[in-house]
């Protein structure tokens, strides 16, 4: 029967044409795009890096150094004891595979 110059759609037309809508919906339903997901656990993992370096040199107190990575740049800030505490912490976030800059605001006690 057509209506209006419009015929009916073969149940297999049907079939496709809804299962392309639904793969559409499916790709568009994605949370973030892979690039964004893969900075992110970059990032995790540099953090994470920059902890255990931290952690390796026994003059730091590195439980009182807070470390934040945004797209490679690490952010140390807290407080230590002397300006070498300062500039050893930045060197050794500095020896982490995939840091692209240190932003060091650790102040002095």
């Amino acid at each position: 029967m057509k209506r209006f110059g419009i015929g009916k759609v073969p149940a297999a037309s049907a079939t496709a044409l809804l299962a392309a809508l639904a793969l559409c919906g499916i790709a568009g339903c994605a949370t973030a795009p892979p690039s964004a997901a893969v900075r992110q656990t970059d990032d995790t993992r540099i953090t994470a890096g920059v902890k255990t370096a931290l952690l390796g040199d026994a003059s730091l107190k590195a439980n009182e150094i807070d470390v934040d990575t945004d797209q490679g740049v690490v952010r140390l800030s807290g407080f230590v004891s002397s300006a070498d505490d300062v500039a050893a912490a930045a060197a050794a976030a500095r020896t982490v595979r995939g840091v692209r800059s240190v932003r060091n605001e650790l102040r002095l006690k």
